[in-house]
């Protein structure tokens, strides 16, 4: 299963996803895509397999992805203080991967419905969410 987690600034949401995932599924095989080196060096140093950086790895490997799991704002053009290109949102929405987006009402979004939890609250639903979706999977 290719898991992928996508973050941008400091890299510091996809590096408590990933120190979470590698403590419960320490044989899931996780690579880290940074919109920037600092996300990337946080994310690898956090225990993610593979690490790259920028629009072209998230495009690439967004295309073959089984999970992908980050801010809500990798779907949307421009977010993240602008990083993240209209490519990637394009790229990353259109796969077929089973995304897991964490909501963060910033950078003018607002998800309704959502509860006002913290960032480690969204993570660990995360975690959660993603545990069941691998275990459905594993009994097809």
């Amino acid at each position: 299963m290719k898991i992928i987690v996508i973050d941008g600034q400091g890299g510091k949401m996809g590096k408590s996803i990933i120190e979470q995932l590698k403590k419960s599924h320490p044989d899931l095989e996780l690579i880290a895509i940074g919109t920037n080196s600092i996300a990337t060096a946080a994310m690898l140093k956090a225990g993610a397999d593979y690490g790259a950086t920028g629009e072209n790895p998230a495009i690439v490997n967004s295309q073959d992805a089984d999970v992908i799991i980050g801010p809500i704002g990798i779907v949307i053009a421009n977010s993240l203080l602008g990083e993240i290109t209209p490519a990637m949102a394009a790229s990353i929405g259109s796969s077929h991967a089973h995304k897991i987006l964490i909501p963060v009402n910033r950078c003018n979004h607002h998800v309704v419905g959502c509860k006002q939890l913290s960032s480690g609250d969204y993570i660990r639903e995360s975690i959660e969410y993603l545990d069941s979706f691998i275990s459905s999977r594993s009994q097809r």
